[in-house]
């Protein structure tokens, strides 16, 4: 006699096939872990009294209560979603959408207003230490992952060595001051030198791109890391030339229509968001362009590309050398700010840390490439009196790992990007095939 098994479902079964419980266990599992890591330490001769007192300390209860907090909040943000998109799907007609779309133009508008309302206003309210911190280090890594954007988001290439070009565009600073060891033909004010680390870095990047972009995906990554660690290596290795590990001291600061600026932070920051405000139209205008449709449609796939009659190879070129001379340009202003460069400050750690930032901010995305930078770079300072040094990154560390299971297209995605999630969430066939992207795409 055969057994007959039970049609009932477990209560495994049970929170396997409901969205709202599985959202709940993935939260709670987050709180788990995270209250683990910050709890308290375990000792040699008890190796599990840390696990023990992180579950009898205070901080488990609170993090697991804003598990289910937070659960309670996205169980009702996906209902008003739903809701949003029920009343869209209904709307119909020019008439609505005419109205929609000059209404989200305006409040597009309005948006950028304040934002910059805000931005010119943010230094105002903040000591000397927070203004030096918006601004050699918020305020330059904002501009790098601007350029970066270029190279990943838009175009596709997974660039691992981008810091190179931010230091060649600081060492001609230092080079056309004076400060290192080799003469140059004539001194200038870094102000002036502006465009020409601009140029180094937009050259270097075309040298770098001209025999290398031919490759994809990880060989291209791989070449151009190893271009990366080459230049930080060639600045400590050239005492003739870039004084070696000693760097350059003495860098001046900008000098520009019978201004000069000193040590005092905030007329930096207001020069620097000139600069980034310059860059980011110029940028929106690229995107928007022929030449973004040429970079989308590389990223996409570039094969496809090529056959449509998209000249791949000088589009890469032109990304990669208009994303080096950003990074050329925060060199320069670096360089002029801080007064003094070494190789150090070019590790190869700086140019995975500048990718995270636009990963986590949204690939393709201006505003996400921003805010990114901005969050990223923010958190380690504010973490920086009230967490142990050995301790801080754990935490950026957890942001990370949240950000990339509950929101993987980053902050503020592009609208294409933002898409191609939609479709694949909703099991869309187009979704998947525009959103698998191709071996040149795929980080895009």
């Amino acid at each position: 006699m055969t057994a007959v098994s039970d049609p009932r479902p477990t209560l495994l079964d049970r929170v396997r096939g409901n969205a709202d419980a599985r959202r709940l266990a993935r939260y709670l599992l987050i709180a788990v872990v995270a209250g683990l890591i910050v709890g308290k330490d375990g000792t040699g001769d008890e190796p599990f009294s840390g696990i023990k007192g992180s579950f009898q300390d205070s901080t488990m209860l609170y993090l697991v209560i804003a598990a289910v907090v937070a659960s309670v909040l996205a169980r009702l943000y996906d209902a008003q979603r739903d809701t949003v998109a029920q009343l869209r799907g209904r709307a119909s007609g020019a008439r609505e959408q005419l109205i929609g779309g000059s209404r989200q133009k305006y409040a597009n508008i309005a948006f950028l207003v304040l934002a910059l309302v805000f931005a010119l206003l943010l230094p105002l309210g903040l000591s000397g230490f927070w203004q030096r911190v918006l601004v050699e280090r918020i305020g330059i890594f904002v501009l790098l992952a601007l350029g970066l954007n270029v190279v990943v988001g838009l175009a596709g290439l997974l660039d691992l060595g981008y810091i190179a070009f931010y230091a060649i565009g600081a060492y001609v600073t230092a080079y056309f001051t004076g400060q290192l060891p080799a003469e140059p033909p004539f001194t200038l004010n870094p102000f002036l030198i502006i465009p020409i680390s601009v140029l180094a870095a937009m050259i270097a990047g075309v040298l770098l791109g001209a025999p290398t972009l031919r490759l994809r995906g990880d060989y291209l990554a791989i070449v151009t890391l190893g271009f990366g660690e080459i230049v930080r290596i060639t600045a400590v290795n050239s005492d003739k030339l870039t004084n070696g590990p000693r760097g350059a001291i003495g860098i001046p600061h900008f000098s520009a229509f019978g201004y000069q600026w000193k040590l005092d932070s905030k007329p930096y920051y207001y020069l620097l968001l000139a600069m980034m405000v310059i860059v980011v139209i110029a940028f929106r205008r690229l995107e928007n362009s022929r030449v973004g449709r040429a970079w989308a449609a590389i990223r996409e796939d570039e094969v496809a590309a090529a056959a449509c009659g998209v000249p791949t190879v000088k589009f890469k070129l032109l990304a990669f050398g208009i994303g080096a001379s950003t990074a050329g340009l925060a060199g320069n202003f670096y360089a002029s700010k801080v007064g003094f460069i070494s190789p150090d400050n070019f590790l190869l750690i700086t140019s995975f840390l500048v990718l995270v930032y636009v990963v986590f901010g949204g690939m393709g995305s201006l505003p996400g490439a921003i805010l990114g930078a901005a969050v990223l770079t923010w958190l380690p300072e504010v973490l920086r009196d009230k967490v142990p040094a050995q301790d801080r990154y754990i935490y950026f560390g957890v942001l990370l790992i949240i950000m990339m299971i509950f929101r993987p297209q980053g902050l503020i995605p592009s609208k294409r990007r933002a898409r191609e999630f939609a479709m694949h969430e909703g099991g869309d066939a187009l979704g998947s095939a525009e959103g698998s992207g191709t071996t040149a795409g795929a980080i895009a």
